[in-house]
């Protein structure tokens, strides 16, 4: 039925559809509808549809919107749970900080919540792959491993001036623990020259240090070396992984600290050696960018407040040099008798490591 009420004639609709055949077997290019098709296409558009039956049921139409929006949300707070906590994210995926040696993780901003997977701890290292089975397969090398801040003026000093403090206090982690001639046992000189002279108590340790070592004075709480006559390091990457933070100290000094992991993969000096151990130490130094005004300090360097040490396969009751051991040394020597220790695990701050080691001894590591 139309609008106006009446059919449409048997006759006219099927012209219409004549009509409508023959232009549809034309070739070419489409054409514009006759003005008779015009029209009875337009009456047949306003014929309501047939009534709806009583027993009968129309599906509501699905709702598409509805799911993309679920999705929408779902999308976005994985995103923000990425850019918040992109560690714990990548773990769920197998990208934790394990010892798989897949994609290098991300830089350490701030303390992690748990130690490192230990699915591959199994694995032993090689010459051609000296940090397999260990976390630090994917860690940085050098520098690269150690981040740093964004700067602020703080204390006495300007953004400029501690923006210069931090790349200074980066640059003295890396003369002490990663300078390849100080790992051979040389002095470390350059690192040296960035501590204040005029600190006399440092001073008199670092104379003493190097000269005559011993528990209260042992290089190796600021400073990595390996006797060259025992060990020899495997390549020269070191691995790393770490922080740096700063605030503001006593008399508005900057106040620097530096907690960061080394791992050390080195195999005996013999020549032929091929069996690969590592040496890992987390080192915290604690070093004051003092003001020149209220404090005695040369340009450029800065004072010890503190520093703490905390080392895995490096030897026990030695000083002066890291004594690894190998298979042999280890089979004989048994174990320690502190506590067990992984010495991966960056989850626990240095004062809480060393307070719970106590004066118990020697500890034992977990894994290399």
């Amino acid at each position: 039925m139309g609008k106006d009420g009446a059919s449409i004639p048997d006759e006219e609709w099927e012209r219409f559809l004549r009509e409508a055949e023959a232009e549809a077997g034309t070739q070419g290019a489409p054409k514009e509808p006759s003005a008779r098709a015009r029209m009875v296409a337009r009456r047949l558009r306003e014929e309501p549809g047939p009534p709806e039956g009583w027993r009968t049921h129309q599906p509501a139409r699905r709702r598409r919107s509805k799911g993309w929006y679920a999705v929408g949300l779902l999308v976005a707070a994985g995103l923000l749970l990425v850019a918040l906590a992109p560690g714990r994210v990548a773990g769920w995926f197998g990208g934790g900080d394990g010892g798989g040696e897949s994609a290098p993780l991300t830089a350490e901003s701030e303390r992690p919540d748990t130690p490192p997977a230990t699915e591959a701890a199994a694995q032993l290292p090689t010459l051609e792959q000296p940090f397999k089975g260990s976390p630090a397969a994917r860690w940085a090398d050098g520098t690269a491993g150690i981040s740093l801040p964004a700067a602020r003026a703080t204390g006495w000093m300007s953004k400029e001036q501690v923006e210069q403090a931090l790349d200074r206090s980066r640059d003295f982690l890396a003369e002490s623990s990663l300078d390849p001639g100080v790992l051979r046992g040389e002095r470390p000189r350059k690192a040296i020259e960035l501590i204040n002279p005029h600190q006399q108590d440092v001073q008199d340790y670092l104379a003493t240090a190097f000269r005559a070592p011993s528990r209260e004075d042992d290089p190796l709480l600021l400073f990595s070396r390996f006797k060259e006559s025992k060990v020899r390091l495997v390549g020269d990457v070191v691995k790393t992984r770490g922080r740096i933070t700063f605030r503001e100290g006593e008399r508005g000094a900057v106040e620097v600290t530096a907690d960061v992991t080394y791992v050390y993969p080195v195999v005996r000096a013999a020549e032929g050696s091929d069996e690969v151990a590592r040496t890992i130490v987390r080192r915290e130094v604690v070093m004051s960018w003092d003001d020149p005004a209220k404090v005695v300090v040369e340009p450029g360097t800065f004072s010890l407040v503190s520093y703490k040490t905390d080392t895995a396969n490096g030897g026990c009751d030695t000083f002066g040099y890291f004594a690894p051991e190998f298979s042999a040394e280890r089979a004989t020597s048994g174990r320690g008798d502190g506590r067990e220790v992984d010495p991966y695990d960056r989850s626990d701050s240095m004062d809480e490591r060393m307070r719970d080691a106590g004066d118990t001894g020697c500890g034992t590591a977990t894994r290399s």
